[in-house]
């Protein structure tokens, strides 16, 4: 019989710290969500405000980047628009510069043969002078370059190099074959000299 009670003891033992074992599990369970959810229920929305405040801030951010590129945009675009209206006509700018020349030639030769022709020389002058004019309202501007001036690349064309007839000429200009034009401050032909080597 003692073996029988000792027995029932032992059963009766193991079933209680069975019972007990799950219990202290829910505790510590119900220990584990009480920390994971320990904040108090203001600490909670004082954290979803935060979050709030960050997403909101972050908004306003890209708000405004959004905002300063559209209008770095539309300033640009404004400028070209002015760009391409100022320089609307420079391929008939640059297609009537060889007339310019040819009136420049004429010139030239009425000034090395005097004779009776001088009316038509007068008309040819009136004529040229107009057409100038004309293109000077436009916005053409002759670039003066004279004999010894610095070769600038942003201007100048080099067509050939000859030996500088002076030292003083060595890497400057010698002689310019064809004027350089600017429309509104543009480079449309470059001025075609010789440079001294």
């Amino acid at each position: 019989m003692e073996n029988e009670n000792l027995e029932e003891k032992e059963i009766q033992e193991s079933a209680d710290n069975q019972i007990e074992e799950p219990k202290t599990e829910d505790n510590s369970e119900q220990d584990v969500s009480s920390n994971e959810n320990g904040e108090s229920p203001k600490a909670d929305t004082k954290s979803e405000l935060e979050v709030l405040q960050d997403e909101l801030s972050e908004s306003k951010d890209k708000y405004l980047r959004l905002y300063s590129e559209f209008e770095n945009f539309r300033r640009r675009t404004a400028k070209e628009k002015l760009e391409m209206v100022q320089t609307a006509n420079e391929g008939l700018i640059s297609d009537l510069l060889s007339v310019i020349d040819d009136f420049e030639r004429a010139e030239k030769s009425f000034k090395d043969n005097d004779s009776d022709i001088k009316a038509l020389k007068e008309g040819l002058d009136l004529i040229s002078g107009k057409f100038k004019k004309i293109l000077e309202q436009k916005g053409l501007k002759t670039m003066e370059h004279k004999q010894g001036s610095d070769f600038d690349p942003e201007f100048h064309e080099a067509i050939t190099q000859i030996p500088a007839p002076k030292k003083k000429l060595k890497g400057k200009i010698v002689d310019v074959i064809e004027k350089g034009y600017l429309l509104k401050d543009k480079v449309v032909r470059y001025a075609k000299v010789v440079i001294g080597s």
